[in-house]
C-alpha cells in the first residue's frame, strides 16, 4: 500500500514481517486447538504446490495449507493423536450415505454446483461437508487395517 508506493522498503519489510508472524501464530493456535480436541485427525491429501500454480495461487498460499499439515502432523505425534493423509480422489462426488457416484456433479463445471442430491438414496449433499464425511471414512478405514501413511 501507501509504503510501497513511497518506496519505503524497510516499512514493507516490516509490514510483511508482521503479516506473517500473524499467520504463524493463527496457525498454531488453530493446529493445537484441533490436536488438544481430537483423538484423530484426517486431512485430504491436497497438492497445495500444484494448486499454487494456478489462478488460485494467493488464495491457497495465504491458507497457508502445507505449513498447517506441517504443524498438525508433528503436534499430532507428540501429542499421541492419529494423523492420517487419505487420497481425496473423487471425495466430493461419492454419495457418503450409500456410496454411489452416478448422480454427482463431475468436471469444471460441476465445481461451481455447491449442492447436489443423490439419485440412488436421494439424500441431498453439500459437496465440501460430503467430502469431509468421506475423508473421514476412509481414515477410519485406515485405521481399521492398520495402514499408516507415516
Amino acid at each position: 500500500g501507501i509504503a510501497q508506493r513511497a518506496k519505503n522498503k524497510k516499512r514493507v519489510k516490516a509490514i510483511h514481517a508482521k503479516i506473517k508472524n500473524v499467520r504463524q501464530n493463527m496457525l498454531h493456535q488453530f493446529s493445537r486447538k484441533l490436536v488438544n480436541e481430537h483423538a484423530a485427525i484426517f486431512i485430504g491429501n491436497v497438492n497445495a504446490k500444484a494448486l499454487a500454480q494456478t489462478r488460485l495461487a494467493k488464495s491457497v498460499l495465504d491458507a497457508s495449507w502445507t505449513t498447517l499439515r506441517t504443524m498438525l502432523k508433528y503436534k499430532c505425534e507428540n501429542a499421541g493423536v492419529c494423523y492420517e493423509e487419505v487420497n481425496e480422489a473423487y471425495t466430493t462426488q461419492i454419495c457418503s450415505c450409500c456410496g454411489s457416484r452416478s448422480s454427482s456433479p463431475e468436471g469444471r463445471a460441476g465445481l461451481g454446483i455447491r449442492e447436489w442430491q443423490c439419485v440412488e438414496c436421494g439424500t441431498l449433499h453439500d459437496r465440501d461437508v460430503n467430502s469431509a464425511l468421506n475423508i473421514l471414512a476412509l481414515g477410519h478405514e485406515r485405521l481399521a487395517v492398520g495402514i499408516s501413511v507415516l
